[in-house]
């Protein structure tokens, strides 16, 4: 049985991974070996999206930091994680995040969130198999980075 593995440094590793991504080159293979080999995430319209960690995760991952980009990201910090046990192997882990941007003007602005991973313990360490997000575009909104349609101010 693998061990409860330590959230805090692995969600600090994704983070590090999660920046890099915001450079010249997004770090897919990286990003993808935190996550299982299927993957459900909410989806915009209300619904949820199950995917797979193939090529067209890539894709989505390469879609994903372009738009990060856009609104100016730079940089994704860990500050704690709550860890609760949910089944045999598997872990709810809510990791509270501190992520920096740029805006168009020059000023900067950070802004706090967090999300909620479920996770499952393998002897190669934990892999993703669902995530929940807040409403991450209204958020993007209240603080300007994106239009009321979502696109990059």
């Amino acid at each position: 049985m693998p061990t409860q593995p330590d959230y805090l440094a692995h969600f600090r590793r994704y983070a590090e991974a999660y920046e890099q991504s915001l450079g010249d080159h997004v770090e897919a293979d990286l990003i993808r070996s935190f996550f299982a080999d299927d993957i459900m995430a909410p989806a915009t319209s209300g619904g949820i999206n199950v995917g797979k960690n193939d090529r067209g995760f890539v894709q989505t991952l390469k879609q994903g930091y372009q738009f990060y980009k856009a609104i100016g990201t730079t940089s994704m910090q860990v500050r704690r994680v709550d860890v609760t046990e949910i089944a045999y192997n598997h872990d709810s882990v809510r990791v509270f995040y501190t992520s920096g941007y740029r805006r168009k003007d020059g000023s900067d602005l950070t802004i706090d969130f967090d999300v909620t991973y479920l996770a499952q313990r393998t002897d190669d360490g934990p892999k993703i198999f669902a995530f929940i997000a807040g409403d991450e575009m209204g958020l993007y909104q209240q603080y300007g980075l994106v239009d009321n349609e979502g696109k990059p101010l």
